[in-house]
């Protein structure tokens, strides 16, 4: 890990996993860990929280729009967050970083989504709750997603008063949000009305992690346990998201279950996976899957960062990532 890690998160590893043999994290050893890498990026945007009507109550998204005047209708990304589908928010960096980034960058429209949250586990704590929710609705899959694509219509839908060409339109997302991301797009496509592009960032394409190569297993054999996505945390989180067992998932829930066939009708998509993470064996193999379906994709492996890493404020790669995402909707 030493060879392509930044030196601080090196230490930053150590540190983490020295706290941890000692017994749970205390709040103090979880904010070192997290703690800003450098400043946070400035850029001069509009930014407004609005609600898009879903089937199962309001959405919030956040719109982040450059100030500067635009010569025509710009190109827009629709965004979700990551959190193992029960945790995170439009503040947390991944989210909110990101937007900022790849607006001020591209001069694009970012469009955040706020979609609703399961419960953890049994034994864990209630999500946070989005107001206007039904308070008997018990939030699994497809829920979340059905929220990420009522955004999407939302955001088409509102083209003109948001300064968008919605045929111009990418979605996109982190972790749990990318395989949201790719879920939505998936049923979009197949309903006519795909993404012209899915940028998918070290997304949760399978229920289980498929099984490492001989180099991924070299990246992760030093990491610790804490940051793993061992299989016993994997089934726990899918079938939390699923509230099902794993057998019953389909490729609406994860798109990695899918068959070349139905993935085939899939827009360009591009993956990044980060190096000292146990997501990118299905980062990976779901972009192995696209191109035997015929999908135009692309896959980079993020060097020298764990899961996340667009969590990390300051973080250079964070940055280049972001500069990647830009990059890619210049292109739209």
């Amino acid at each position: 890990m030493t060879v392509t890690a930044p030196a601080e998160m090196v230490r930053r590893l150590r540190a983490l996993a020295d706290a941890a043999s000692r017994g749970p994290l205390r709040p103090e050893d979880e904010a070192a860990w997290n703690a800003p890498y450098g400043r946070p990026e400035r850029w001069d945007l509009r930014i407004q929280d609005w609600e898009a009507p879903g089937p199962h109550g309001p959405v919030p998204v956040r719109v982040y729009t450059p100030i500067r005047p635009a010569s025509g209708p710009r190109a827009v990304l629709v965004f979700c967050h990551g959190g193992s589908f029960q945790h995170g928010d439009l503040d947390m960096p991944e989210a909110d970083a990101t937007a900022r980034g790849v607006a001020g960058r591209a001069d694009v429209v970012v469009v955040s989504v706020d979609y609703r949250l399961c419960d953890e586990p049994p034994g864990g704590s209630p999500a946070r709750k989005i107001p206007g929710t039904d308070p008997a609705l018990e939030v699994r899959a497809p829920i979340p997603c059905d929220d990420v694509i009522a955004a999407v219509a939302w955001t088409r839908a509102r083209a003109e008063q948001l300064g968008i060409d919605p045929d111009r339109l990418a979605l996109g997302g982190a972790s749990a949000g990318g395989n949201l991301a790719a879920a939505a797009s998936l049923r979009l496509a197949e309903a006519g009305r795909a993404p012209a592009l899915s940028l998918l960032m070290y997304p949760v394409a399978h229920p289980l992690n498929p099984e490492a190569t001989a180099e991924e297993a070299v990246a992760l054999a030093d990491l610790p346990e804490l940051l793993r996505f061992t299989p016993d945390k994997m089934r726990r989180m899918s079938e939390n998201y699923l509230g099902r067992p794993l057998e019953d998932a389909t490729a609406h829930d994860f798109p990695g279950l899918g068959t070349a066939q139905q993935l085939s009708v899939l827009p360009r998509t591009y993956i990044e996976s980060d190096e000292y993470d146990d997501l990118r064996t299905s980062a990976r193999r779901y972009a192995e899957q696209l191109a035997e379906a015929g999908v135009e994709v692309e896959h980079e492996v993020r060097r020298g960062v764990t899961h996340g890493h667009l969590n990390k404020v300051g973080l250079p790669q964070a940055a280049e990532s972001r500069d990647r995402l830009a990059a890619l909707m210049k292109e739209l």
